[in-house]
């Protein structure tokens, strides 16, 4: 691995890092309500990062070649933050990997010198909380990609270069991000890569290859510096703040509003005496002195005595004739309380009647004496409520519709003969 390379990566960033604090010192950011919309933040970063490329992995995958060996891997991405704890970064990966075998001379070395992925980053919790900006916050990504790889290998002394090649890849990580400045995060993390080929060491197995990308990084927010960092927000401490300011408001306002009550009370005692009694005031009251319990207008003298008013209801030939003909065409269901579709268009002329001349209509359900008491006491109110619901689905009065079932308790006809047991399954109508 070529430390001085290493060694020179982390100085750049390092240097990155100390001149944007300076510079993110002078620059004043503007508050922001909680729950503002995403156009009052800075959503877009990008980011560098240095680390190491092995295929250790810490959970016991197997792998070709035991021996591990460490290469230098460099990384560049573009996020843009869609919510305080989730966003979407697209990734360029580089580097190299090597390993080789504790009893021999095998081994590999495989070039990686591109990769493209798309990710989602989701931040897990903002650690100190007594800070409006995120001071450490732990994230995880996933996501997919492709990249291009050329392996080397030396087996037995044979060296064999396979062609450069492509293949998708899932990447998977945590890490920690440090709140440099309200601007710049320090990035420590780590990234195991799955990777869809067995060939990735140069020697085909039946199960895929991983490895292992260990970073340290700096992210860096774009836009208009006077806006914050949505990736550094803290909405929980936003909302503190916020609920904070309008309590001490509110607080304030009551105060100046006990102080005005008990200087109104003493004045409200004198001008809302009411001798009489008779819930108007004295200062309004044009009729003092009314006796007890007499109802008032808003000026204190009694109201006339309202005429009751009778509503005459008459049911005429043709409402009878609208109701025997909803009776004679309503059809149910064979042992159910459906109502058949032919049934409708009569029943729609009584729901007009219903809604029209505000008719009361008393619905009463009747069977014949086939089956036990209890199953045709249930059907035939079953039935009757059927009718009920709908008239009322189109558009009568419920409160106006009462529904009842009598099973086979009053018969009209005998039940001893089929025609007398269909006479006696009837839904009755009652205009009233």
């Amino acid at each position: 691995m070529n430390f001085k390379l290493k060694k020179a990566g982390y100085t750049a960033i390092l240097t990155l890092i100390t001149t944007s604090s300076v510079m993110a010192q002078s620059t004043e950011i503007n508050e922001v309500k909680p729950f503002a919309p995403t156009t009052e933040y800075r959503t877009w970063s990008i980011g560098v990062g240095l680390g190491v490329v092995n295929q250790w992995n810490g959970m016991g995958f197997l792998r070709d070649f035991k021996a591990v060996e460490h290469q230098l891997g460099y990384n560049f991405y573009v996020r843009n933050q869609i919510l305080p704890s989730l966003g979407v970064q697209a990734e360029y990966f580089g580097g190299k990997l090597s390993g080789g075998m504790k009893t021999n001379d095998n081994n590999f070395s495989t070039s990686l010198p591109w990769s493209a992925s798309l990710s989602a980053n989701i931040t897990l919790a903002n650690i100190n909380w007594r800070h409006r900006e995120g001071i450490i916050k732990p994230y995880f990504t996933i996501g997919g990609g492709i990249m291009g790889y050329q392996p080397t290998t030396e087996i037995n002394g044979v060296v064999s270069e396979l062609e450069s090649t492509t293949t998708a890849f899932i990447p998977a990580g945590l890490g920690l991000k440090f709140g440099v400045t309200p601007d710049i995060n320090l990035d420590l993390g780590y990234q195991l890569n799955l990777v869809n080929t067995g060939e990735l060491d140069g020697v085909t197995r039946r199960r895929r290859d991983m490895f292992s990308y260990t970073r340290i990084g700096i992210e860096f927010a774009l836009g208009n510096g006077n806006k914050p960092f949505l990736a550094n927000r803290n909405p929980v401490a936003d909302m503190q703040k916020e609920y904070q300011a309008n309590y001490d408001e509110l607080a304030a306002a009551l105060q100046i509003e006990r102080e005005e009550h008990e200087a109104l009370k003493a004045q409200l005692a004198t001008d809302l005496a009411d001798d009489d009694a008779d819930g108007v005031a004295n200062k309004f009251d044009k009729c003092p002195g009314t006796p007890a319990n007499t109802k008032v207008d808003g000026s204190g003298c009694p109201l006339p005595e309202a005429k009751q008013v009778v509503q005459q209801i008459t049911v005429t030939e043709e409402d009878r004739r609208v109701v025997d003909e909803a009776i004679k065409n309503l059809e149910f269901d064979l042992s159910k309380a459906t109502i058949r579709p032919s049934s409708y268009p009569s029943l729609d002329k009584v729901a007009n009647l219903l809604i029209e001349k505000n008719f009361s209509l008393k619905l009463a359900g009747h069977t014949d004496n086939t089956g036990s008491m209890q199953l045709n006491m249930r059907l035939s109110k079953e039935r009757a409520e059927a009718v009920k619901a709908y008239l009322v689905s189109k558009g009568a009065n419920p409160s106006r519709i009462e529904a009842t079932g009598y099973g086979p308790t009053q018969p009209i006809a005998t039940n001893s003969t089929a025609e007398g047991r269909q006479a006696n399954r009837r839904v009755e109508f009652t205009l009233y």
